[in-house]
């Protein structure tokens, strides 16, 4: 189980991250990302769907992605929102692809979360500068 700090709970947490975080693919998981501007720790929420496969096949990948994530936190920058999404080919493919998967997935999540971040804050820059200059 992830501790209790490191856990999105709320829906509206998922579905900001969702919405507003980058995206990175891969063959058994889809990453979504968001830097956010407080100091909390990292969170991080799991989505297994039905078309991933029965109960019993869901609870094991979940129990697998939070055995694979939990080790990742600590290099987690603050304020770090993700939720890892379990694609159908998470059924049946292992710990150790899953594993390259999210680690591959959760890299790319961020270079392109913290692109978005900075591209954010030029942006805010620019119009601040343009309003001044008004």
């Amino acid at each position: 189980m992830l501790p209790a700090p490191n856990r999105l709970r709320r829906s509206a947490d998922f579905s900001a991250a969702v919405r507003q975080g980058a995206r990175a693919g891969r063959p058994n998981l889809v990453i979504h990302c968001v830097l956010r501007h407080a100091q909390e720790p990292p969170r991080v929420g799991l989505t297994v769907g039905s078309a991933v496969g029965n109960s019993v096949v869901r609870h094991r990948v979940s129990r697998q992605l939070r055995a694979l994530v939990q080790p990742l936190l600590g290099s987690m920058p603050l304020g770090t929102h993700i939720v890892v999404r379990a694609l159908p080919g998470a059924a049946t493919c292992g710990t150790a692809a899953l594993d390259i998967d999210l680690k591959s997935g959760l890299s790319a999540a961020l270079k392109k979360a913290e692109h978005k971040k900075a591209s954010e804050q030029e942006l805010a820059i620019q119009e601040r500068d343009h309003q001044v200059k008004r």
